[in-house]
């Protein structure tokens, strides 16, 4: 994913869009970019990684990535990906690295700014559409698709092995083994490096996966054992925990 005119130093205009069409199984390495993106899936589901954070990136939702901000994207089946870069100019103290809901509005502002191409006049009727769009995605509230990644390499291969299969179910004592530690520094290493016992750092790994599983249209039974539940009512209850609604009644597109 390779933003226009990077090199140049500058956007002029200061948003321009892109349209990128991604077929099953594609990875973008790690990699950065000089400017400020939005990355949002019209259709199809995207992981995000970045050296601190990884994110689920559901349809009908974004992602806002910082100038700079190193992050691997993969696609778990065809994306039809729309890309915002922003002038980093425009955000002197920008916020971090968040997924953000989308509502029908900021859709519709999306879809008319990557219409305008590369080049359109910022004092014209396009550059007030702009203003509109960067107004509407700051109003946006922050969507519950993100985890702490930790540093250390021996936890990292943990992590990545349960985010790529939520449904494992090996307790602390395996865990550790998978990362060569002793029960006792293993979990005091994960709790100081995530903020979270590994228990619960896998139930928002769970949770995040099921509400990405939810916006493509998944039935709940069949989620509930996807992401390692024994049954739906089990899954149920710990959602409605979480969210205090059950999956039913959670608002998604």
């Amino acid at each position: 994913m390779i933003g226009p005119g990077e090199t140049a130093g500058c956007l002029r205009p200061p948003v321009r869009g892109l349209t990128d069409e991604y077929g099953a199984g594609f990875v973008d390495p790690m990699h950065a970019h000089d400017w400020i993106q939005v990355l949002y899936a019209c259709s199809g589901v995207m992981s995000v990684v970045t050296p601190s954070t990884s994110f689920v990136v559901p349809p009908q939702r974004a992602l806002w990535l910082p100038a700079g901000q190193r992050h691997e994207v993969s696609c778990r089946g065809p994306v039809s990906l729309r890309t915002l870069y922003v002038d980093p100019a425009l955000y002197p103290d920008p916020p971090p690295c968040r997924v953000i809901e989308v509502s029908d509005f900021l859709k519709a502002l999306i879809l008319k700014t990557v219409s305008f191409g590369a080049d359109y006049d910022p004092q014209g009727h396009a550059g007030r559409v702009v203003t509109v769009l960067l107004d509407e995605i700051a109003a946006m509230p922050v969507a519950p698709y993100g985890v702490v990644m930790p540093g250390d390499a021996r936890l990292l291969r943990v992590c990545r092995a349960i985010l790529a299969h939520p449904a494992d179910n090996r307790d602390v004592d395996d865990w550790a083994r998978v990362a060569g530690m002793g029960r006792r520094t293993f979990t005091r290493a994960f709790k100081r490096e995530t903020g979270m016992g590994l228990a619960v750092w896998r139930q928002q790994v769970r949770l995040m996966e099921a509400l990405s599983l939810m916006a493509a249209g998944r039935p709940v039974t069949t989620i509930a054992f996807d992401v390692g539940y024994d049954s739906p009512s089990a899954f149920t209850a710990m959602f409605r925990r979480a969210y205090g609604v059950p999956p039913s009644l959670y608002a998604l597109p």
